[in-house]
């Protein structure tokens, strides 16, 4: 793809937008920037706070730990960690520079503060509201609210004393948010093309960001003692080949992070696990293949490139488990690196989502490192198996002739099809 094609600025400017680092799971950091910012409008220290969260955030932060809270979980820790020690500029690391003082603030804070949460119901999947009050007669201000929809950084609307300082739209049903590059603009010919010849100065600082960060969280995760100690327990049962390897290396980055080590995490579709599986194994494949770094650059945009666009269809939160989208585009990554082409790398991903498609998202912690262990594996067998001459067919289930066709049903299963077992989920986590 020429530098001139209009696809080519598009296609980088989604690497930029999506290769972001996090410190923590993304949707308690993203209750937490709403609250830093709702107290930078609320010009004090808020003495009530009312969150409102839709189900899938709520699925989704309810029992993970937040980093920088001395091993607080939940959405009340998170309002509370960014309202303490918060910093809303720094984005999804907004809470990545607390002081040991600050950690103990946080649950002081939280002993004492009225935080209540309940559960939105806009008909959005992602939608996150913050409500701040003051006391004090003398406060720069009496109430605040911070909207963000969509996506983990978008806000959309502010509130200061009921008088509206910003107020933007979600995003229409399949349409691109707000300020971000239309990601129908992806397919799979495409992604092949643009990470086959881009010019690598124009995404290694990104990739240089993203092999740093999930390497030295993965090897974190197997050093310590983190979650269930997933991939170390892979690695004794399983042995070290790389395939283990791959899988193990993923599965302990994750554990780490869903934990609360606090090492930042470079994300994927707004999620760090899934910027873990996209990245992880390819690392450890590279290395063992012992592939240039050009090889591996390359291998990272089409996987980091196919797991979004297969995301794009489905929504960044669903019932529909998101590793398996990147297990299987890290498939297509290593089939690269082991000299596989396009049809190599398109197999991988339609043989990896028909064997894992069913795997359901009940929110983030421990266990998604065996899920990303498993899915992982998946796309790895998805390509051993078209390498090795076997493959499955369209009409096999919800798989279609060509890997387009695929990648438009797995988009239904997870957008629509699952949006029942997605409320069913949540209901089954807050004991409904």
């Amino acid at each position: 793809m020429e530098r001139t094609d209009e696809r080519y600025g598009q296609y980088v400017a989604i690497l930029e937008e999506e290769l972001v680092a996090a410190m923590g799971c993304t949707e308690p950091i993203a209750i937490a920037l709403a609250a830093a910012r709702a107290r930078e409008l609320l010009g004090t220290r808020p003495v009530r706070v009312e969150v409102a969260a839709s189900g899938s955030i709520i699925k989704n932060a309810k029992s993970v730990v937040v980093p920088h809270t001395g091993g607080l979980k939940g959405i009340e820790a998170a309002a509370a960690a960014g309202i303490v020690a918060g910093r809303a500029e720094r984005s999804l690391e907004v809470i990545a520079d607390v002081s040991p003082t600050d950690i103990e603030e946080v649950a002081a804070y939280l002993e004492r503060t009225p935080i209540t949460v309940e559960r939105a119901d806009t008909g959005l999947d992602f939608d996150i509201v913050v409500r701040v009050f003051a006391d004090a007669q003398d406060a720069p201000a009496r109430s605040a609210l911070v909207r963000i929809v969509d996506f983990h950084t978008n806000i959309v609307r502010e509130e200061r004393d009921g008088a509206v300082l910003r107020d933007g739209a979600p995003a229409s049903e399949g349409g691109a948010a707000e300020g971000m590059t239309d990601r129908g603009v992806l397919s799979m010919e495409g992604i092949w093309d643009f990470a086959m010849t881009a010019e690598l100065d124009d995404v290694r600082d990104l990739l240089d960001r993203q092999i740093a960060c999930n390497d030295a969280i993965a090897r974190e995760g197997l050093a310590g003692d983190w979650g269930a100690n997933i991939g170390s327990v892979m690695l004794g049962a399983y042995g070290d080949d790389v395939k283990s390897r791959a899988c193990a290396c993923a599965a302990a980055a994750s554990d780490a992070r869903m934990s609360g080590c606090e090492l930042p995490v470079v994300i994927n579709s707004g999620s760090g696990n899934q910027g873990i599986t996209v990245s992880v194994p390819l690392i450890v494949y590279a290395r063992h293949l012992g592939s240039s770094d050009e090889q591996l650059y390359r291998a990272l945009v089409l996987s980091n490139l196919v797991a979004i666009h297969q995301k794009t269809g489905i929504g960044r939160l669903s019932a529909f488990c998101g590793a398996v989208c990147a297990g299987a585009a890290a498939g297509a990554g290593i089939a690269y690196l082991d000299g596989g082409g396009y049809c190599e790398a398109c197999h991988a991903v339609v043989n990896a989502l028909s064997i894992v498609a069913g795997m359901v998202c009940d929110g983030a912690k421990p266990s998604c490192a065996g899920k990303i262990a498993f899915s992982v594996n998946a796309g790895i067998l998805g390509y051993v198996m078209y390498r090795d001459g076997q493959q499955f067919y369209g009409g096999d289930g919800i798989v279609k002739k060509g890997v387009e066709n695929t990648i438009d049903s797995i988009a239904r299963l997870g957008r629509d099809g699952m949006r029942a077992t997605n409320d069913e989920i949540i209901r089954i986590m807050l004991g409904a």
